[in-house]
């Protein structure tokens, strides 16, 4: 990490500058990422606003980084009984 970067993204036809710590191709990843999951939700729904692809978009990874934080916890719960044996 070399302080603020400034990178130029273009998520579902729209343009951002991002401001980070992390390196432009980090943020580049990203950016990629969030827009092939609006993708996934605007191609089940046409009709669809930005506003609401990006609700639902965002709705969706929030489940998902719910159920990999479950997954965790019980993982780090099942590590800590294996050293206590």
């Amino acid at each position: 990490n070399t302080g603020t970067n400034r990178v130029k993204v273009e998520i579902f036809n729209q343009e951002y500058v991002v401001k980070g710590n992390e390196n432009a191709e980090y943020i580049e990843m990203l950016a990629a990422y969030v827009d092939r999951r609006m993708r996934m939700i605007e191609q089940r729904n046409h009709s669809l606003s930005i506003v609401k692809v990006a609700v639902l978009t965002a709705l969706n990874l929030a489940d998902e980084l719910n159920k990999l934080q479950e997954d965790y916890d019980e993982l780090v719960k099942v590590l800590e009984e294996e050293k206590r044996k």
